[in-house]
């Protein structure tokens, strides 16, 4: 069965929400969504609830939409145990920094490196990938290929490891012992910018290629 992503690009500094289900599906998850309007017409128009908020970390640009959207789809919030608190914290957030509001709200499942579950009917592995925060994660959906990448990895970049929680070290680690140490190529859908492929991370990012 054919599987439908479609990127969203919400939020005050253009974060990539995701909206992925199965063909002919009616129920779908959400990776960090970030504008409640956009992605809530984007649903309406497709007639799909959701079943599941996937949040590959908690700074606040990855869940300005996260408790609307459970409150109004009754949805479950997967989110790494050590990020978990950012979606009540304005501070581990990053948001009181930035003069930003976010609903705050609770984890229904806090997850830890390796977790497997299902959401909307579609495999789910987790990687943890911190570095850019504590509780950093990659979700990756093997049957397909596909890896969200949050802010661990871009396009030619890497996320910052300058904020509250970053570390560089742990970002490297992450890059070149977890996201790349995965067997063959994937689709990789980051946060941010441009989607790209593992492969093509592997041989021209600039950050990545002296760790090697």
């Amino acid at each position: 069965m054919n599987l439908n992503i479609e990127r969203i690009i919400t939020g005050p500094i253009d974060c990539n929400s995701y909206v992925v289900y199965k063909e002919g599906s009616n129920t779908c998850f959400v990776v960090d969504p970030a504008d409640f309007e956009l992605i809530d017409s984007y649903l309406t128009n497709k007639g799909l609830s959701v079943d599941a908020i996937l949040v590959t970390h908690g700074h606040y640009d990855h869940i300005l939409a996260v408790a609307d959207l459970k409150r109004k789809y009754n949805a479950k919030v997967y989110i790494h145990v050590l990020d978990a608190e950012c979606l009540s914290s304005t501070k581990l957030s990053l948001a009181i920094f930035m003069g930003a509001t976010v609903n705050p709200t609770q984890a229904d499942v806090r997850l830890n490196d390796g977790d497997k579950f299902t959401a909307a009917g579609i495999a789910v592995e987790t990687l943890h990938t911190p570095g850019h925060s504590m509780g950093s994660v990659s979700f990756v959906l093997p049957e397909h290929r596909v890896i969200f990448s949050g802010d661990t990895l871009f396009r030619l970049s890497v996320g910052r490891a300058d904020l509250y929680g970053s570390d560089a070290r742990q970002l490297e680690d992450s890059l070149l012992h977890k996201l790349y140490a995965l067997e063959g190529d994937y689709r990789v859908l980051p946060g941010h910018m441009r989607e790209t492929t593992l492969a093509f991370e592997r041989e021209h990012n600039p950050y990545t290629k002296h760790l090697k």
